[in-house]
């Protein structure tokens, strides 16, 4: 777990709005304690478990066609008319509220303000995720069962 990650979990938190939080891995465990109804504010103590470094192996250089970047700035134009329906938290996104339902929503459906689109789970939990915006989705930016960041883009909506 490096820094960005325990920044993001703090945010999470500090969101969810409860006291505590202890987060364990075999070599890593960190307690978050926040102040609930005014009460005074404990820092976290991070206790860290030393492991052998792991070798990387560095990424192969890609040759990338000079007509990629021509395609990815009219993408990028089109995409400007959608709005983006994104990730409140991190954790695991899912398009389906339990394996054996059908999916909150596909390409094409259209949604309401209010209408559930996803589910994330974080630390056991599962939030329901409901767009905020009407219209129809254009784009599912995210695979099922995969993690996801704090405002990670989820969906394109068309709003027309």
């Amino acid at each position: 777990m490096d820094i960005k990650d325990i920044q993001n979990l703090i945010k999470f938190v500090s969101k969810a709005e409860v006291s505590e939080v202890k987060y364990k891995t075999k070599d890593f465990e960190i307690t978050i304690k926040t102040p609930l109804a005014g009460s005074e504010a404990v820092y976290a103590q991070p206790a860290v478990y030393h492991t052998a470094p792991q070798s990387v192996a560095a990424p192969a250089p890609v040759a990338t066609p000079a007509a990629a970047p021509a395609e990815k700035a009219e993408a990028a134009s089109d995409d400007s008319k959608y709005v983006t329906i994104k990730s409140p938290m991190i954790g695991t996104f899912y398009r389906k509220p339990s394996p054996d339902k059908d999916v909150f929503v596909n390409v094409g459906d259209e949604v309401s303000a209010g209408k559930v689109v996803c589910v994330i789970e974080a630390m056991k939990l599962f939030n329901q995720i409901e767009s905020e915006i009407s219209g129809k989705i254009v784009k599912i930016l995210v695979d099922d069962a995969t993690p996801v960041e704090y405002d990670q883009p989820l969906f394109l909506v068309d709003p027309s």
